[in-house]
């Protein structure tokens, strides 16, 4: 991040704290304490009020009623502004209402000639999900599931959780550790740690029908999470070589628990392991598909017995 860069985006940074340290400056922006410093008195001197606190626990804090120095874009910056707004219609986004806002604002800072040069992307440009009989940037088509907003304000305060769960008609209730919120395939998911039966679970968001806080006495970690985990990782019971147009398939889409290790240094041969619970019909479907989506540039070296039979039918559909 070049110097002007980073001492506008800690103006911001330090404008939305009440208070501040050099240590949190050195962590956020992973600069040495003499940087952290200079920066400081750069911005000081730019104007902004800043109120050093002496002391052992000493900092800044921002005087009332600073003013930050106006936003301004470039032509390319309004361009990529927009067109990633246009990429994400129709994905189930939360806080969607706010997009239109915002495209209404953005369209709102910039001159005549620039909003015609958008106005003729919207008509050009079309993502996947956009509908070409009506490339809208503010249709709010194709709403989330109206908890996921609820879950994202939630998981900001705390990531101990006590989610309700609609689950073949049966309504559970489980206390879980959020990993991760995740899309995947047009659904959200949770990755969470259960704890009380000590394990990995994913949950999809449309089946949740209450999420809270949970307050628990003894607090995980993420890093005791993780411990717990690792001794339980099952093994390794499939193993893939890729060439490069599978590595090509592979970037286009993969399920978010699979990786791939690339074996040269020009990333166009890579090996894949991963483990595949043979008893969840609905995986060994998932996989086959997906192996048979990755093409025939992929060498099998080990795969289970059923995901192979799960291969030949499907192979079979096509072939009868």
């Amino acid at each position: 991040m070049k110097k002007v860069e980073r001492i506008n985006v800690i103006m911001r940074y330090i404008n939305n704290r009440a208070r501040f340290t050099i240590s949190e400056i050195m962590r956020e922006f992973n600069i040495s304490r003499s940087t952290a410093i200079r920066d400081i008195r750069e911005i000081e001197a730019m104007g902004m009020p800043l109120v050093a606190e002496v002391g052992r626990d000493g900092g800044y804090f921002v005087m009332n009623n600073s003013v930050l120095p106006a936003v301004r874009f470039t032509d390319t910056e309004i361009k990529a502004l927009f067109i990633a707004f246009m990429a994400t219609r129709n994905n189930q986004l939360p806080y969607l209402k706010s997009r239109q806002s915002l495209a209404e604002k953005l369209l709102g800072l910039i001159s005549e000639n620039q909003q015609d040069d958008l106005v003729l992307l919207n008509q050009l440009l079309l993502f996947e999900g956009t509908n070409p009989d009506n490339p809208d940037l503010l249709d709010l088509s194709d709403l989330p599931h109206p908890i996921l907003e609820k879950l994202i304000q939630l998981l900001l305060l705390d990531r101990h959780l006590s989610i309700t769960v609609n689950e073949e008609k049966a309504i559970n209730c489980y206390q879980i550790y959020l990993l991760h919120l995740y899309h995947e395939k047009g659904f959200w998911l949770i990755e969470g740690f259960d704890i009380k039966d000590e394990q990995r679970r994913v949950f999809p968001v449309d089946n949740l029908t209450d999420v809270q806080l949970y307050p628990v006495k003894k607090r995980l970690s993420k890093k005791k999470v993780l411990e717990k985990l690792s001794k339980q990782e099952e093994a390794v019971n499939l193993v893939v070589e890729l060439g490069p147009k599978a590595i090509s398939q592979y970037k286009k889409y993969h399920p978010f628990t699979v990786s791939i290790s690339y074996t040269n240094p020009f990333q166009t041969t890579a090996i894949l392991k991963m483990f595949i619970n043979v008893h969840l019909p609905e995986e060994l479907t998932e996989i086959s598909n997906w192996l048979l989506f990755l093409g025939g540039d992929i060498k099998v070296k080990e795969i289970p017995e059923q995901v192979l039979e799960g291969l030949q039918v499907r192979l079979s559909l096509f072939f009868p």
